[in-house]
């Protein structure tokens, strides 16, 4: 089992900066490859960026490509994500996700992610 947690979210403007992290606890997080998904009101879960277990690759939706970046820290156990450029269409729950740990390197937008936090709202104004 891996416990995720995420903080960070909050009212923002738009062009505003934020950053977002994901604490997990359990089983070995760096074995993990780590996402981020979005859901906004009204629409499914998107997939918003990936990284894999050390943190070499990382893979990013088009709509958040150049204005975002995923990032870990395995020695702290937390992933992060940093937005920048905000746009009212960011506005969404933004939850942490983890595979079950077979360091993965490929398809990180497409596997299945076994683990899922509570997610944080994010809502920028324009």
């Amino acid at each position: 089992q891996v416990q995720l947690v995420e903080s960070g979210g909050g009212l923002a403007q738009a062009g505003a900066s934020l950053r977002l992290s994901c604490a997990a606890s359990g089983r070995t997080f760096s074995n993990c490859a780590m996402a981020w998904f979005h859901q906004a009101p009204g629409k499914e879960r998107e997939f918003v960026a990936a990284i894999n277990w050390s943190g070499i690759i990382t893979s990013y939706a088009d709509s958040v490509k150049g204005r975002s970046t995923i990032s870990r820290d395995n020695a702290k156990n937390t992933v992060y994500l940093q937005m920048n450029s905000l746009k009212p269409e960011d506005t969404a729950v933004y939850y942490c996700a983890a595979d079950g740990g077979s360091r993965r390197n490929w398809d990180l937008a497409t596997v299945k992610y076994d683990y899922w936090g509570q997610g944080t709202q994010v809502t920028v104004s324009s």
